[in-house]
């Protein structure tokens, strides 16, 4: 069995039992793998896998923003859409400069909010809340932070 046969059974065994917000957690990871292949094509100097695998994690990250409830999400939605917008501008940005270093800022900060959106995920399915290690609030507020962390790099690739 080929190394892409194995990791596209794990996705699928992933995707079919997961919750909800564990299917969030793997469209994070999803867009972590497109970013990391998307830095090794620069270090190789193969344009069409950069250009394929950031096309495709454009994708994942359009279907992460179709799922943010607007409507009732409040202040978690709106920096969740503030998030997702500066981590498509920072991809393309990354993209046009060639800069591995921003691909690799992109990574650490979806990371994060994937680690927010597990524990959140782990809580819903222990039916664990109050003095957890991460309660909502606590997830919440990594949002937050990652939403602002990608804002300022951004403004610090821009400067």
């Amino acid at each position: 069995m080929k190394s892409t046969d194995t990791a596209n059974s794990y996705q699928r065994a992933a995707i079919e039992g997961a919750s909800p917000i564990g299917l969030i957690v793997v469209l994070f990871d999803r867009l972590v793998r497109d970013l990391r292949s998307a830095v090794t094509a620069m270090h190789e100097g193969d344009i069409e896998t950069r250009c394929r695998v950031l096309n495709h994690g454009m994708l994942v990250l359009g279907q992460l923003e179709n799922w943010v409830d607007r409507e009732t999400g409040g202040e978690a939605a709106e920096t969740l859409c503030r998030f997702y917008g500066q981590i498509r501008s920072n991809m393309l940005q990354a993209s046009v400069t060639q800069s591995t270093k921003l691909l690799d800022e992109q990574i650490e900060l979806v990371l994060q909010v994937r680690t927010a959106w597990q524990q959140i995920d782990i809580q819903s399915a222990t039916g664990v809340g109050v003095g957890s290690s991460m309660g909502k609030q606590e997830a919440f507020s990594a949002l937050h932070y990652a939403g602002a962390e990608a804002e300022r790099v951004s403004f610090s690739q821009s400067a």
